[in-house]
């Protein structure tokens, strides 16, 4: 059951005030009681001292009679009972019994204080009188030695009554503060519980969207700070949420325009956010709130926004959806570990594509026929003696020879392309494989008083590779360290290391300045056009290369200072996966 905090503040208040009031009267109680039987004693202490010099001189002579009709006489006259006992306990006498009759005091605790010269005290039951007593003891001293003790006792009976009736006074006055002190504390409660309830029902108003509300309070405190706050808040709530209504208006229709296909799935995989063409791609009516697995059938995204979760990584892919090409991207957020799919129709780029590289294929084939037979057409008319115009037959051979190598190298980089990752796997011993190739070049390298080396820094293990692609790759690298470099070395090293080959083909020729570097891969891209073209370039040699590399899951680098030669470094697993 749900308590309100008047509630709370007024059974507090209920709670200290009677623990208060109980407090009060015990401890009053016994302060009064205490306070009464503190003087008794001292009266007793008192009257004792007196009696002590008196009796004295009879308990000297041993005159018990006349010890027994003083104590009688004494005890009318100080309403106080009065008994003498020797050093062994016995009564010698008393002012309200026979001696003979009571028994021996030795045991009693005022008794024994007294006779070790102590003022003894205590307060119990007789059960000789039937009656609660307070009793106290002083030692008779005759002639500095103790020779008994005079004890003196009184009826507790009245005052008891009289802390009766005391007792009633301070439990009605404690009544009355308790009354007049609720009253304070109800109303007190009143004030504070009050203003709380007016900013809680405010507050329920602003939850509901009444951000108009205002609580105003006339009482110069703390819950007046409370409320000018509370009005404040509200004013700034007001305006932010205006604001953000705007910008979520404003991020709807973005969203709703986006001409691609876009959801969000929040860390349960439901889609918490969609535009149209979702709804229309998937052809599910409203999908918000559902699992992307009900409305998606197509195996290779679902499988793609699994690995995007698992892995929390970012995930792009190429898919096919509906007879079209998308490019799917899963972009994994950290912070709440949702995703944001979108899915882009590039059906038509990829087309475009297709039609580009069947034109290559188309063009090459188409052109190198043709090219061919120029080329032996030419090589006839060279052979003949009587030719005039012979420099002009070696210029069309040369460009005749050129346009044959670009035919060859496009359509050698069109097939890389169109097999994507396939190669003809099986073990290559690469050492052997670049020996053979250096003995291709032997012819070129005495030309220019160059040395080709193979170095072996460790032992090599044969290789998981595609031989014929690996041969082309060797072949494009050295050939081209041969064209730029005049004399000098041309370094190739092998070393094996973490199940990866290392391989570094480094020469001493012109080199490549830094900003040729990132471009150099690119297909047609000549740094020196003027020398490449003299050398017969065809600026698709490198773009081969590094297809060659990735189809075998590997990677290639570059080092290179202009005037200082370059160095290619390309690492290869073992084993192609």
């Amino acid at each position: 059951m749900k308590k309100s905090i008047f509630s709370k503040i007024l059974g507090s208040y209920f709670l200290i005030i009677f623990m208060l009031a109980g407090s009060i009267l015990i401890v009053s109680h016994i302060t009064i009681k205490n306070f009464y039987i503190d003087t008794l004693t001292s009266s007793l202490i008192k009257n004792g001292v007196t009696l002590n010099l008196k009796i004295s001189p009879l308990i000297k002579e041993n005159r018990l009679n006349d010890l027994s009709t003083l104590l009688t006489a004494l005890s009318e006259e100080i309403s106080t009972r009065i008994t003498v006992i020797n050093l062994n306990g016995m009564v010698l006498a008393d002012s309200e019994k026979d001696p003979k009759e009571m028994e021996n005091h030795r045991d009693r605790l005022e008794i024994r204080e007294a006779l070790h010269g102590r003022i003894g005290k205590s307060i119990r039951y007789s059960s000789t009188l039937d009656s609660e007593m307070l009793y106290i003891a002083l030692p008779i001293t005759i002639e500095d030695k103790t020779a008994g003790v005079l004890r003196l006792s009184l009826f507790l009976s009245h005052i008891n009554k009289l802390f009766e009736s005391i007792k009633y006074k301070i439990f009605e006055i404690v009544l009355i503060i308790i009354l007049i002190t609720l009253l304070g504390a109800f109303i007190f409660s009143k004030s504070i519980s009050k203003p709380i309830k007016e900013l809680t029902n405010a507050s329920h108003k602003v939850a509901e969207g009444d951000f108009d509300v205002k609580v105003f309070f006339k009482k110069e405190d703390e819950l007046k700070e409370l409320s000018d706050s509370f009005n404040y808040m509200t004013s700034q709530i007001k305006d932010l949420f205006f604001e953000v209504s705007s910008q979520k208006e404003e991020i709807s229709r973005i969203i709703s325009s986006i001409q691609d296909v876009l959801f969000v799935l929040d860390k349960e995989d439901i889609i918490k956010l969609s535009n149209d063409n979702c709804k229309i791609i998937f052809d599910n009516g409203e999908i918000n709130g559902k699992h992307y697995w009900e409305i998606s059938k197509n195996a290779e995204l679902n499988e793609m926004i699994n690995q995007a979760k698992e892995e929390k990584k970012n995930i792009t892919k190429r898919i096919e959806l509906n007879n079209k090409i998308y490019l799917a991207s899963i972009t994994f957020i950290q912070l709440k570990e949702e995703m944001v799919v979108l899915l882009s129709d590039i059906t038509g780029i990829t087309n475009l594509e297709k039609i580009k590289k069947d034109f290559i294929v188309n063009v090459s084939h188409e052109l190198k026929t043709p090219l061919t037979a120029i080329k032996g057409f030419v090589e006839t008319l060279d052979e003949e003696e009587n030719i005039t115009n012979k420099d002009y037959i070696d210029i069309i051979k040369r460009h005749t020879d050129r346009l044959i190598f670009i035919v060859q190298d496009l359509l050698h980089l069109s097939s890389l392309e169109e097999r994507g990752g396939e190669a003809e796997v099986e073990k290559v011993d690469l050492e052997h494989l670049i020996e053979k190739i250096i003995r291709m070049f032997d012819d070129k390298v005495k030309g220019k008083s160059i040395k080709l080396n193979l170095r072996l820094i460790n032992k090599v293990p044969q290789l998981s590779g595609d031989i014929f692609k690996l041969e082309q790759m060797f072949i494009n690298l050295i050939d081209n360290a041969i064209k730029y470099t005049d004399e000098g070395s041309i370094n190739i090293s092998l070393e094996s290391r973490n199940g990866e080959v290392r391989i570094e083909i480094q020469d001493e020729g012109i080199g490549i300045s830094e900003e040729h570097l990132a471009r150099i891969f690119e297909r047609f891209y000549v740094v020196d056009k003027s020398r490449s073209r003299k050398l017969g370039g065809t600026g698709l040699g490198l773009s081969i290369v590094k297809h060659i590399v990735l189809l075998h899951n590997g990677k290639i680098d570059v080092e290179s200072e202009l005037g200082s030669g370059t160095r290619f470094i390309i690492n290869l697993p073992i084993n192609l996966l």
